[in-house]
Parts: structure tokens; sequence; C-alpha cells
């Protein structure tokens, strides 16, 4: 077994370590790495979490791979045990049984109304920019919601092919754009509409409709298709 050893978890940067990233931007602003050290809680003798995460990742195909071994095959790599192996096998566990929910149990967005029960919860109060996708089928129905970038929104830098990545993965009938302005103000920017603007023309080319896109404020929100605006 060979781990690349970086620095321990306590000799990061408290920035930069997953659990207190994860207390001041949510589990959404995670890597799959990170979120497995959590779970992980600690490595072994000169091997982090993250490094021991790192490693599972690369050794075994990715977040996908990963979850498909066993409790046994978990124990059998060098440093999880008992107590690691059963935490991660749970957690996948979990995620397998979520996934298999009926669609019919997942929320339809017929209107910006809609949307908005799903997302002001949880970035109406957020101290940074999220801007993100929901994923939907052809019904409506959401599919997944997923973080394209967190920090200012700069057109420039989110491009089609980084938004509809995993829209195409899950067969998306449409999408439906959302960010946060954790000023409280919801008034959209010239550049937000011009980012719409550009994805709708993309989703044209790629047959996945941009229905709409939702500013979120504090406790309140704009609809750019409402107000007109695109």
């Amino acid at each position: 077994m060979s781990i690349e050893y970086h620095l321990t978890i306590k000799e990061m940067p408290a920035e930069e370590r997953p659990r207190e990233k994860l207390e001041k931007f949510g589990a959404e602003a995670l890597g799959n790495n990170e979120l497995i050290a959590i779970l992980l809680g600690h490595g072994f003798k000169n091997v982090s979490a993250i490094d021991l995460a790192n490693y599972m990742l690369k050794e075994h195909g990715g977040l996908h791979g990963l979850s498909r071994l066993g409790f046994s095959q978990l124990k059998q790599i060098k440093g999880m045990g008992l107590a690691k192996s059963a935490q991660l096998s749970a957690a996948f566990e979990l995620a397998r049984r979520l996934s298999l929910i009926s669609s019919e149990d997942k929320p339809v967005l017929k209107s910006p109304e809609d949307v908005s029960r799903v997302l002001l919860g949880r970035y109406s109060d957020k101290k940074k920019e999220h801007f993100g996708i929901l994923i939907l089928d052809s019904k409506n129905r959401l599919k997944k919601e997923e973080i394209i970038s967190i920090g200012g929104l700069n057109a420039n830098l989110i491009q089609p092919r980084e938004l509809f990545h995993t829209a195409l993965i899950e067969l998306a009938a449409a999408v439906i754009l959302f960010h946060n302005h954790p000023s409280g103000d919801p008034q959209p920017s010239q550049q937000d509409i011009n980012l719409t603007r550009k994805m709708m023309e993309a989703g044209k080319l790629l047959g996945i409709d941009v229905l709409d896109h939702l500013v979120i404020g504090k406790n309140c929100f704009i609809s750019l298709r409402e107000k007109g605006l695109l």
C-alpha cells in the first residue's frame, strides 16, 4: 500500500479542514475525499484521513467504485479497521436506500414557488454565493441538485460543459439555474441575465431546456422568467 503523505488534518490551516469547511460553507462545498475523511474521523500513523480517502478513491475507481466495496473488503484496506469500515459501509447503504426512493416521491417543480420551497431554506443565509442547477425529468420532477461554483458569480468562468455535464449523465429533460445573493437583495444583475441567456442557447443545442433562473435573497427570491428577463 502506497499512500502519498501530506499534512495531517490538524496541521492544515483551519479554513481547509473538512469539518470547519462544512460548518462554514455547507456539505455541498466539500469534495468527495473531504466528505469521506469526515466519515473516517482520523487516519493512522503518518497518514491523515484525507490521505486515506484520496488513496481509496484513486485505487477503487472513484466514489462509485468505492461505494461498491462490501464491509469485508473495506476492512482489508490498511488503516480502515472495524469502526471506519462500518461507518463508511453504513453511509453508502443509506445513499443506496435514498436513491431507491420512488420518483413519485420527488418534488414536482411547476412554478417558481415550488422551486423556492426546495432552495430558500438552504441558501437564503449563505455567506458566499452558490451557483447551481436543479436537474428535472420530463415531468418536471427533481432528479438532482448540483452546485457548479461557490464564490463570486463569474459568467466568463462558468461554461456550458460544466453546467450541463451532470444533466447529460442524468438524461435531464430540463434544468433550472439558481444562485444566492449574500447581500440579501435578490435583484438580478445584467451578468445574471446574460449568463442565463447563454446557457439557454447552449441547452437548445443539447436538447435540454433551461426553464428559469432563481436569484435567492434573504427569505425571498426573484424568478428571471416571471420578470420577463429571459
